[in-house]
């Protein structure tokens, strides 16, 4: 059982070009540790444009039309710092992994009396997590780690190695969005026990129980209307996700997979914090797939969910009655990797969308996005990445006007593994 870095870095470096995901591996008596992480770091500009309406920026980050936008920040993947350690032990794999996730990225909130303590950067602690189990039967994990649901999704987009998008509106945080919003839903990193299966013959399953999310959104932020709403989890449940992966290998190689999510929300409320008087379940599935053949490299991924929202999960996913909103979310990628040069090219576009419910000031909230990059391995561990994004929101109103704004980003940066 593998317990080196397996973070959303793992696979994304099966689409890197040529970059090594080599730890740096310590025997210490029973144990083998493995110190591992990643160093990145974008200048970036984005431009907006468009109409300026409460709701109509891009994601809704910013305000829609603004100046540009220069940023230094950390990209989609964190600054990461991951310690693993693995051992047999009455027949019995063994291992843990804990990491610290610092951004690269700063944000002066203001100066006071010539100090500089409103200089501000962020900190996330994504995994802390133990595993135990054996190659004849499977694993258990339990601790924190990246979501079930929607997982494939991010590590197969190849805004991965860069910054996607989110880099105007995002200054101090720890990440950019990559595609997140624009053609699938944020798995996020999540308390679980989860239990996978043995591998057979490239068939794997994972089946688990998840720290259930509150439900809780501002409407504002979202269409203009002023109504606020939350859904309040009860203690009783806990979220069930699931996912199914079949990977082959040979001159054709690549993997299909699918995933759900369901979770019970109850005590749902309205923006008066009366309580509604009903309970509802979130549900939603996805289905990808990605093939590699002679250089090129082909992902496809769809998704459709019942409560789920659009780009963080269960945010925005009920009105303000309670009642489910639907939403679903699609995206293509296109890549090539030069030969004898090493230098990754690519492509791809995407869309996620919310549909109004009868008591909503809006029909629909689309945001999409399409994203050309480059990434060249300048060294064995060393990429450099140049990528131009373009986001989109389109908020079809109801009785009022289509809004619609947009967000151009250009990114020059590079990213280390080790």
């Amino acid at each position: 059982m593998n317990t080196k870095l397996n973070v959303a870095v793992a696979a994304a470096l099966l689409a890197a070009a040529s970059s090594a995901q080599a730890g740096i591996v310590i025997p210490a008596g029973d144990w083998t540790l493995d110190i591992g992480g990643i160093v990145n770091a974008y200048y970036t500009s984005t431009r907006f444009s468009g109409d300026t309406g409460a709701g109509a920026a891009p994601l809704g980050l910013g305000d829609g039309n603004a100046d540009t936008t220069n940023n230094i920040t950390t990209g989609l993947l964190p600054n990461y710092l991951s310690v693993s350690g693995k051992t047999r032990q009455n027949d019995l794999d063994v291992g843990f992994t804990i990491s610290i996730n610092p951004g690269a990225s700063t944000v002066q909130s203001g100066i006071q009396n010539g100090s500089t303590n409103g200089r501000t950067g962020n900190q996330e602690n994504r995994q802390a997590f133990l595993t135990f189990g054996d190659a004849s039967w499977g694993s258990f994990k339990l601790g924190k780690d990246l979501g079930i649901f929607a997982s494939d999704a991010i590590l197969n987009d190849m805004t991965l190695l860069g910054v996607g998008s989110g880099a105007g509106s995002l200054a101090g945080n720890t990440t950019t969005l990559g595609r997140i919003g624009t053609g699938f839903i944020y798995a996020d990193w999540k308390s679980q026990i989860a239990y996978t299966s043995p591998n057979w013959n490239g068939f794997q399953f994972t089946a688990g129980l998840t720290q259930a999310f509150d439900a809780s959104t501002s409407l504002q932020a979202a269409n203009g209307d002023s109504n606020a709403f939350s859904g309040k989890r009860g203690g009783s449940q806990s979220a069930y996700e699931a996912k199914a992966s079949y990977e082959f290998t040979g001159d054709v190689a690549g993997k299909v997979w699918v995933s759900a999510i369901t979770q019970k929300f109850e005590d749902l409320q309205s923006s008066a914090s009366t309580t509604v008087g009903k309970d509802d379940r979130a549900t939603a599935f996805d289905i990808g797939a990605t093939v590699n053949v002679a250089g090129f490299g082909l992902t496809g991924y769809f998704y459709d969910g019942r409560g789920i929202g659009q780009t963080v999960q269960f945010a925005q996913g009920f009105d303000s009655t309670g009642k489910r909103r639907d939403s679903d979310g699609y995206y293509v990628q296109g890549t090539y990797v030069i030969p004898g040069v090493g230098t990754k090219l690519g492509v791809s576009w995407g869309e996620s969308k919310l549909d109004g419910n009868t008591v909503d000031t809006f029909d629909e909230i689309k945001d999409s996005m399409w994203v050309v990059g480059a990434y060249h391995p300048l060294t064995k561990h060393l990429n450099l990445v140049a990528e131009y994004a373009e986001s989109e929101r389109e908020l079809d109103r109801v009785n009022a006007s289509t809004l619609s704004a947009k967000a151009k980003t250009v990114s020059l940066g590079a990213i280390l593994f080790f």
